[in-house]
């Protein structure tokens, strides 16, 4: 029998509903929020897959486009690959409930959140975030749970939760975080609520203003917490048992004694691709030693291995403040930049920081160029992109190319947020610009590299952006009451670490900010010394690019297209377009410009040559120009009546010149003086509140033309 639950959300009823809808997933909730609806599933498989020793999980968020009463574009009119939107918000869900799951927890996974109905208002990833954990809760897979996400903005000084769109774009931050219910520590609150994971971006906030925002939030969620344990108290169930991994003390004391001093050997090579050999011969020699032990045992010696490994590096920065390139905790690996490196594009820029190298390149386009978005939520166009490849050359192996992966969607999104708020606008600047990030060389923090290396890749395209922008990957280690905070961390340091930051942003503040937390115990004053930290490393950075290139350059490319923008009257539109398009196709043959022409009389033209681009604005300036009080126009009549002349003065616009105007004598018979055809100069009289033209040739004749 179905269940229903309620509680207000940010001032808004949310209700969940149980035992309804797919009941054969192990969980299974309906989540609705407003008149937004999301069916959650959550699936473990009964049986483990053979040789794997780590969680396969799958997290799938859809939009169906009926949620929207909407029919799907394209040939085979129904759902196809998934859109950017889908893929980061299955990325927030899968880092949000993955490191919740037990270890040793081997078992196909999968969550599903289908989007049944969207109301534009209320949030779709807020209600899938708190399904999936509800639906995780549920059912009989290990969950340490719950969790709760909510979004929230800010505006004129007041924070906001899960405000709408319409009033998002508004706000002068967008943070999507999501907390975990823990046991409580020395407050009078019956629970405290940790941060799991945060992605967000902010125009250019101060890092105590994100410390507030955080705070604000993981209170804010509170209800939802409470609303899930009404379900989980009502729904209990037995969760499957997660069989621990038996080390044998023997066999660890062995392993250990024969691998400790193999892999600190390796652990002190700085070079990243010298250093995964050694590791790896270390790991072949051990595993080789121990060949002739019953095969059960195997995994648990590369259990062993693994948790050797992670402890020699942690000891390493945690007990001997060491780390494995010798820099201090808060030290940047050495920074060269280029720009300009390749003739023919538009900008281009190589940032290389430690073994982490990104070539990005921009291509600078008219308004044609524009992504078009087709979202359930409505048309969506973009006039800026970045896009981000990881080749496989980048970390030396060798497989195949593939199109891009949710990683890449991820970290092109993170990028692309942190240089969006230094943009000029579109009326400054009405180009089309895309960035792609090519990673020629990976250890650590190459999402932070495509931010450096975008926005001197904007700058040296002559963009007016704002401000530089820098980004730095930022990483944590916990023991107890000793914490460490390391800068610009390593792809091992990451591994071995509690805790992956990234903060982007100006010398002004952040746009843009990544946190993953794999740990407990992340208190607020941990936070704020890891954001201002963040910060001294982030300053530094832009110093070292500005070195390089210390504001945009003052012209684009000369192989961009040069882009002239113009406006003209909406009801002029039809005279510049012509009947079938004929006038605008005729401009742009005779010019060979490209030519975009808005709704709303905006004009913008194209071009790589200045004369071509001249010729084609007096073109339509010929074709749209008004009539004006006192000037003289040759014209041509059109048509003539009793009482005078019908002159056509300029493409698509006439006046009349009455019989009394035609000439400094009396005039008898209009035909007297002019018939159709004829060239006639006139002088504009006056233009009347509807637009009507009154000529006169006889004052055209006065002054002697």
């Amino acid at each position: 029998m179905s269940e229903i639950f309620f509680t207000d959300f940010a001032g808004r009823n949310i209700s969940v509903k149980t035992n309804y809808l797919a009941g054969q997933a192990n969980g299974a909730v309906l989540v609705t929020y407003g008149e937004t609806v999301v069916l959650i599933t959550a699936v473990s498989e009964k049986s483990k897959r053979e040789n794997i020793d780590f969680l396969p999980l799958t997290v799938d968020y859809q939009e169906m486009t009926f949620a929207a009463g909407k029919i799907p574009g394209g040939f085979f009119k129904r759902e196809g690959r998934p859109n950017e939107k889908e893929i980061l918000t299955s990325r927030l869900i899968d880092r949000s409930i993955r490191p919740l799951i037990p270890k040793g927890y081997f078992y196909e996974t999968q969550i599903v959140a289908t989007v049944l109905s969207l109301d534009n208002t209320n949030g779709s990833d807020i209600a899938a975030m708190l399904g999936a954990s509800t639906a995780l809760c549920i059912s009989d897979i290990p969950f340490n749970g719950p969790v709760v996400g909510v979004r929230v903005g800010r505006i004129e000084g007041q924070f906001i939760c899960n405000p709408s769109w319409e009033v998002l774009e508004k706000s002068e931050i967008d943070l999507y975080l999501v907390g975990r219910k823990v046991a409580p520590g020395n407050g009078d609150k019956e629970y405290d609520i940790n941060l799991v994971m945060l992605e967000g971006g902010a125009r250019e906030v101060e890092e105590d203003v994100l410390i507030d925002a955080i705070n604000f939030g993981l209170d804010a969620m509170r209800p939802a917490m409470d609303l899930q344990d009404r379900i989980f108290s009502e729904m209990k169930r037995e969760k499957r048992p997660v069989a621990p991994i038996i080390i044998d003390e023997e066999i660890h004391k062995r392993v250990s004694e024969n691998a400790t001093g193999k892999l600190k050997e390796a652990y002190v090579t700085p070079q990243k691709t010298e250093r995964s050999r050694k590791l790896s011969e270390a790991r072949d020699t051990i595993l080789n030693e121990y060949s002739d032990e019953d095969d059960t045992r195997k995994p648990m010696i590369k259990t062993i291995i693994e948790g050797l490994e992670k402890k020699i590096l942690r000891d390493m920065i945690l007990q001997e403040s060491k780390r494995i390139d010798d820099r201090s905790h808060a030290e940047i690996r050495p920074i060269s930049c280029e720009v300009g490196i390749l003739p023919r594009t538009h900008g281009s820029a190589l940032f290389t920081r430690g073994e982490t190298q990104a070539l990005a390149v921009l291509t600078l386009g008219t308004s044609s160029d524009e992504q078009r978005l087709d979202l359930i939520s409505g048309e969506e166009f973009r006039s800026f992109m970045l896009h981000y490849n990881f080749p496989p050359y980048s970390v030396g192996e060798a497989r195949f190319l593939r199109g891009p992966g949710r990683r890449e969607i991820g970290h092109g999104a993170l990028a692309r947020r942190a240089l969006l708020p230094t943009l000029p606008s579109q009326e400054e600047f009405p180009y089309t610009i895309r960035i792609v990030s090519e990673i020629l060389s990976s250890n650590g923090s190459s999402s932070m590299a495509t931010v450096c290396g975008g926005s001197l890749s904007l700058m040296d395209a002559g963009v007016p952006v704002k401000d530089v922008v820098a980004g730095v990957a930022m990483g944590l280690l916990k023991d107890g009451d000793n914490v460490v905070i390391l800068t610009d961390i390593l792809g091992d340091e990451d591994h071995a670490g509690d805790m992956d930051f990234k903060v982007c942003g100006t010398k002004k503040g952040i746009t843009a900010l990544q946190m993953d937390i794999k740990i407990d115990g992340i208190t607020e004053d941990i936070l704020r010394k890891a954001l201002y930290q963040a910060k001294e490393g982030r300053f530094f950075i832009i110093n070292k690019m500005k070195e390089t290139l210390s504001e945009p350059r003052q012209e684009i490319s000369i192989y961009a297209p040069r882009i002239t923008t113009m406006k003209v009257r909406p009801e002029r539109i039809r005279d510049v377009i012509g009947t079938g398009g004929k006038t605008i196709r005729q401009i742009i043959s005779e010019t060979g410009v490209s030519i975009n022409v808005e709704d709303d009389g905006t004009i913008t033209i194209a071009s790589n040559d200045v004369e071509a681009a001249s010729k084609a604005i007096a073109m339509i300036n010929w074709l749209t120009e008004e009539a004006e009080v006192g000037k003289i126009y040759l014209g041509t009549v059109k048509k003539v009546v009793d009482f005078g002349a019908f002159v056509e003065i300029l493409p698509g616009t006439e006046g009349l010149v009455h019989i009394s105007q035609l000439a400094r004598e009396r005039v008898n018979k209009v035909t007297d003086i002019l018939k159709e055809g004829d060239k006639v100069p006139v002088k504009v009289l006056d233009v009347d509140r509807n637009g009507k033209i009154k000529l006169s040739r006889k004052e055209a004749l006065d002054n002697n033309v």
